[in-house]
């Protein structure tokens, strides 16, 4: 066989081979599902921002909190329907410190090597208070070859890229990397690092830490952090992958849960919210602006805080979305959740903008 002959044939077993698997992408891809409850003016909001958007959707739950008055919708779930709530989880990791620097139990410039074997490096005279509003200089994420291979693998795998990173390695990867400019760098590895650190200095778990400090206050009886993948129950909800949505494995990170391994519903995430709205949240004091990220951008400890006063976090695991958004100043806030790894943030910001009733932003 010439060649070109053999180049027309390859082309074609490829064309043939995407085209095959487009098919198949489509047949699978999950659409938003049915039948939807709740507040009709919220379904309506939602539903019309949800299914234009591109890739794949499934179960949604959306809470909007205006003056008091709580207005939820839902999508093929209910208010205690489980999902992953991703960096949301750094939000709960920054109260927790918030509400130990308020009691006097830590110091929020107490440096980080005092709590984890981090003696000769760098990374030892981080302070925590840097590490909450990710000034740290720290980069988002250890520069390793495991750390990179599991970036580029998971799309293949859609597996958890951290379920087996040990404290261990960790302060390894710690200890390892460079620090740079004091200056804004979001940093998962940071948040990684605060949790541990006070976890050590409550001689606990991760799990049990959020548990006593933030679900048990607020009767988040939903809300949990789980040890492992082998903790969680079979029939455990399985979120979907961007990538043609497949079915992604759970992410518990391991060692890097206070970085975004909670579980929670829309029942818990909307009493966290109003707590945070009425100030009665432990470490609520994490809402305050605590750095300058750019002229129109501020952070607090774990929130971003916009121009116009909008206080917000994202978050996304390898299966789900979520976002959390209030303005202390107005009484209003917005949870939506949502078990597919397609943004929500262009949902979260409409309804936080807009008033009830009204489709345009306020």
């Amino acid at each position: 066989m010439s060649s070109r002959r053999r180049l027309a044939v390859g082309a074609g077993l490829v064309m043939a081979g995407a085209a095959s698997f487009e098919v198949f992408a489509r047949a699978r891809t999950p659409n938003l599902c049915s039948p939807s409850s709740g507040d009709s003016w919220l379904i309506r909001e939602a539903e019309a921002i949800l299914r234009r958007s591109h890739g794949p959707r499934g179960r949604a739950s959306i809470a909007v909190i205006d003056d008091g008055v709580l207005r939820e919708a839902h999508f093929g779930a209910d208010r205690h329907t489980q999902y992953e709530i991703g960096s949301i989880t750094k939000t709960m990791t920054a109260a927790v410190f918030a509400d130990m620097v308020e009691r006097g139990e830590i110091s929020r410039r107490a440096l980080l090597g005092a709590f984890l074997e981090l003696e000769g490096s760098e990374v030892a005279a981080v302070e925590l208070e840097e590490l909450a509003t990710h000034t740290s200089g720290l980069p988002d994420m250890a520069s390793t070859w495991r750390n990179f291979a599991g970036l580029v693998l998971w799309p293949l795998l859609v597996h958890d890229p951290s379920s087996s990173v040990t404290l261990e390695r960790l302060v390894v990867d710690a200890r390892r990397s460079r620090v740079g400019p004091k200056e804004y760098a979001y940093s998962n590895l940071g948040y990684s690092l605060l949790g541990q650190a006070l976890v050590r200095h409550s001689r606990t778990t991760f799990p049990r830490l959020l548990e006593e400090r933030l679900f048990a206050p607020l009767g988040m009886v939903d809300s949990f952090v789980p040890a492992d993948p082998r903790s969680l129950p079979a029939d455990a909800p399985r979120g979907y992958s961007i990538m043609w949505g497949r079915r992604a494995a759970p992410w518990t990170l391991g060692a890097e849960a206070p970085s975004g391994s909670v579980r929670s519903t829309l029942a818990d995430m909307t009493r966290y919210l109003q707590a945070l709205l009425d100030g009665t949240a432990p470490g609520a004091s994490a809402l305050e602006p605590a750095a300058v990220v750019d002229g129109s951008l501020r952070i607090g400890y774990g929130w971003h805080i916009d121009q116009d006063s909008l206080v917000w976090h994202n978050g996304m695991t390898g299966g789900f979305s979520s976002w959390m958004s209030l303005c202390p100043g107005r009484g209003r806030g917005v949870v939506v959740l949502s078990n597919t790894m397609n943004s929500v943030d262009e949902l979260g910001r409409k309804l936080a903008g807009s008033s009830s009733g009204a489709s345009g932003i306020s």
